[in-house]
Order: C-alpha cells, then structure tokens, then sequence
C-alpha cells in the first residue's frame, strides 16, 4: 500500500481519480484522455506548488519517506562493478554501512553509504541506517583503502544517527566516529559526501567530512532530530514540529551557512515520485563535481579539507 503523507492527501486524492478513470475506459474502450490530462496538469501544478513551500517539519517527513529512494538504489542504478567489502577486522560486520569498491561511469571509486532499508525485515538488518562502532570502523578500512590508492570515495548520509544501544556505547561508538572524522581530514583521496534524507547527529558527520558536501532539496541535515531537540527543551517529543522551525536543518538553510556545497533539485513532488530520475540527478552532480575536485593537487586536498570545516567551526564560534 502506497505510504501517504499528511499534506499530500489531495493531491493523492486527485491522482486516486485518474487511476479510476484509465481502468473505467479500459473495461469501457472509451476516450477519456483528455480529461486525464487535464488532471494530471492539475496533479503536476499541485504537486509544483505544494513542494515549493514547505514547511521544515514537512521536509523532515518527506526526508524520512518510506519509499524515498535509498542508498542501494543509488548504489545500484549509479555505480557498476560494485565489490563490497566487509567487517571491521576487529569486531563484526555492520549492515548500516555498505561500502566496497566500484566505478561510476569509467571512475573507479571507493563508495559508502548508510541504507535504512526497503521494508521491515530489511530495515531490522539494516538497523534503520543507525551504524554501530564497527560500521564506522569499516568506514576508517574503506578510507584507508581509497588513500592507499588514491581513488575517489563517495559517501551516501541517510541516517538519523549513530545506533545509542549499550553495545554500541560499550564498544566505543563516540570514539569510532571521532576517529572517521580525523581520518576523513588526513587522507589525499578527493571526498564527495551527499545527503539523500535524514542527516543526524555525529552519526552522519562521520560520513560527511568531505571536500564537497551535497544535499537533495527536500533532505535534512542536523545536530539533532526535531524529536530530540524538543524531549531536551520541554521533555515532549510531540513538539519536534516547533523545533523543527528554528533548527535550520533544510537543505536552502545550510547552503545559505555554507555547510554544504550544493543543492540537488529533486523531481516534482519529492525523489519517492520518480526513482529513476532522481538516481540520474545524482549522479550527474557526483560526476561534476569529482571532476572539479580532481583539478586540485593530491598534495593539498587534505589541508584544503581542514581549512574548510575551521573556517565554519569558527564562523559558528563567533555566533
């Protein structure tokens, strides 16, 4: 069954109508073709405007759609050859975190990405895209890997944070993320990290400390959820829609702070809409902006790195 959002019911409503119509001329052989086009102009027109002014909450809940597209459809409809390489060497394999070696178009390339799952068993192997120490750990071997070589890595954030279990706590999940991040800041390989739907906490960080940080126009990227952030201010979770408001996590927000690089335009009416086009955007934003970074000298993409997160450490320090 088609997962329907709150503020998109009309629009549903009016695409439910259409359906109805094409399978009435189908049994009846008659002409309605007219009239559906007329109602999907209506349809694309609504779904336009809807999009275009959003609200931080509704693009909170579009980020986190159960059919947005993940990062295996990413991986599969973008990369080819893709080899994944698993487990930590120490510990365990973590399903949150895919990463192996693949090419994108004749790139060959280190790729990593948290993946939430398609549906509920998926989604328990998956962990819902909340990595374990050991995830961020196999991120650090990947890392290594694309160093030693010096390939490109692309890193795909969909996560609403690092898992908080007291395994993960026991096994060190504050310090594996802290050690990706200053590994991330070392390594000469260009970095390429993008946003596809909910970008929480240290947990995406760790992923995200690229030379470029893309984002797709309608995900979200933040210190904490809205959930979160409204238990700690008024003990009441009911409220992640007012925190939402004023935590600057859309995507226009921290393109105008200059935490990331770039927004991805998504299809009309959200990339759960059209999958396929969504995965074609991407990938031509990943490919322009690889080949602006490859004009920039191995030597120096580390210290470039570093330069560019003190430079919004200390813009946001003095705020």
């Amino acid at each position: 069954m088609r997962f329907v959002l709150d503020f998109e019911k009309q629009v549903v409503d009016l695409e439910n109508k259409i359906s109805a119509l094409r399978e009435s001329a189908r049994i009846g052989d008659i002409d309605v073709t007219s009239e559906i086009l007329k109602m999907q102009r209506k349809v694309d027109h609504m779904l336009a405007q809807l999009y275009k002014n959003l609200t931080p909450w509704q693009k909170t809940q579009v980020a986190r759609h159960p059919e947005r597209p993940k990062f295996t459809d990413y991986l599969s409809h973008i990369f080819t050859d893709f080899v994944e390489l698993s487990g930590d060497k120490l510990f365990a394999d973590d399903q949150a975190i895919i990463g192996g070696l693949a090419k994108i178009n004749d790139i060959k390339c280190v790729v990593i990405g948290q993946e939430k799952g398609h549906d509920t068993e998926s989604r328990l192997k998956h962990n819902f895209g909340m990595a374990r120490p050991e995830g961020y750990r196999k991120t650090q071997r990947l890392l290594l890997l694309a160093n030693r070589f010096t390939l490109p890595v692309f890193t795909f954030i969909d996560t609403p944070g690092a898992c908080p279990d007291a395994g993960s706590e026991e096994r060190g999940v504050a310090t594996a993320i802290a050690e990706c991040m200053m590994l991330s800041m070392q390594i000469d390989s260009i970095c390429i990290s993008i946003i596809i739907g909910e970008g929480g906490s240290g947990g995406a960080i760790a992923l995200a400390t690229s030379d470029y940080v893309l984002m797709l126009e309608h995900s979200i990227y933040s210190v904490i959820s809205p959930e979160g952030c409204a238990s700690i201010l008024w003990k009441d979770d009911s409220k992640a829609a007012i925190t939402s408001e004023f935590q600057r996590l859309t995507s226009q927000d921290l393109l105008s702070f200059g935490v990331i690089d770039s927004i991805i335009k998504e299809p009309v009416g959200g990339a759960h809409r059209n999958k396929n086009k969504a995965c074609e955007l991407v990938k031509n934003e990943l490919i322009t902006f690889y080949k602006m970074a490859s004009g920039s000298k191995i030597s120096s993409r580390a210290k470039a790195r570093r330069q560019r997160f003190k430079v919004i450490g200390d813009e946001f320090a003095l705020k």
